[in-house]
């Protein structure tokens, strides 16, 4: 159900204006725990638990929720080092190749294709220093497209998420937030 990076295809997604109430309060809760169950769900909103199974369904299949993942915690495993590092690129104007072969590196979080002077921007967690200027000597800079990086470090995050403002807190059974 998750879309490749490989592609660098943007899912078709309906306009957010086409959810209505029910739906938003759905893609909030789920947004704040993926894993709770439809019951959990159908209780708080007074709806039946099949009725909560099928929207959740119809929301998958119109690309509104993408996919589902666990947020592992990066320096718990290692990846302690986040950095930015814009690209400049040898690609012509709209040819995503430089941004695709980005995309496969493992260390890679996120390949953004940006306007200005440089081409991507591109996030990416290693364990330390030594990490990241290998990875920029060998993996990056192995990509014979790529023509030049700025890299800036990460000293310390206030806020990382990938919920989106889809509606305003959860409301109980009662409206009440």
């Amino acid at each position: 159900m998750s879309h490749s990076l490989d592609t660098m295809q943007p899912p078709l997604v309906a306009p957010a204006r086409t959810l209505d109430e029910t739906d938003r309060q759905i893609v909030a809760f789920l947004q704040s725990d993926a894993r709770m169950a439809n019951a959990e769900i159908a209780r708080r909103l007074s709806m039946a638990p099949s009725a909560i199974f099928d929207r959740i369904r119809k929301l998958e299949e119109r690309g509104i929720i993408d996919s589902y993942e666990a947020r592992v915690n990066a320096k718990a495993v290692g990846l302690g080092l986040t950095a930015f590092i814009f690209v400049r690129g040898e690609d012509g104007v709209g040819d995503p190749k430089t941004g695709q072969l980005l995309a496969k590196i493992p260390e890679v979080q996120e390949v953004h294709h940006v306007a200005g002077e440089d081409c991507y921007l591109v996030k990416v967690r290693v364990a330390d220093t030594d990490s990241l200027g290998m990875l920029l000597r060998e993996r990056i800079g192995a990509v014979k497209s790529v023509r030049s990086t700025r890299t800036t470090i990460v000293l310390g995050t206030l806020k990382e998420t990938y919920r989106l403002p889809v509606a305003g807190p959860p409301t109980d059974k009662d409206g009440r937030r």
